[in-house]
């Protein structure tokens, strides 16, 4: 593997409607506070928020488009949300190597979300298998 411990990608994204809409309707998830603007203001948040598995989707992007051409699987995940993630919003996700295995094609991963303020809003970690590249 070219892989190495610090090793960093990332991609950001802004948070639109369209994309809150497009994610609900691809996950099912309809809640009210992602999508209604009258229930969401009664919300201790006092708008919509993004789903938080948006923010998971990001993370999944980054390793599956990022890593230089190489393919990862994933093995585990791990996430804290740690502040909402409102429409408008510019969401940073980073993901950087934290550990690669000497005996297995495996590395473990810190991932980051952060947004337009650099307030964090998601922390976590994944366990990926590297693919041979063909």
């Amino acid at each position: 593997m070219d892989l190495k411990i610090g090793d960093s990608f990332s991609t950001t994204r802004e948070i639109t409607d369209d994309v809150i809409r497009k994610f609900a309707n691809v996950s099912g998830d309809f809640n009210p506070i992602h999508l209604d603007e009258e229930f969401a203001a009664k919300t201790r948040f006092g708008k919509r928020i993004a789903h938080g598995m948006l923010s998971g989707a990001f993370i999944s992007a980054v390793l599956g488009n990022e890593f230089r051409e190489i393919s990862t699987i994933y093995l585990s995940q791990t996430m804290k949300f740690t502040a909402p993630v409102f429409l408008g919003d510019t969401v940073t996700t980073t993901a950087t190597i934290t550990n690669v295995r000497d005996d297995k094609p495996i590395i473990t991963v810190e991932t980051v979300c952060t947004n337009q303020n650099g307030e964090t809003t998601l922390k976590g970690e994944a366990v990926v298998m590297v693919l041979p590249q063909t």
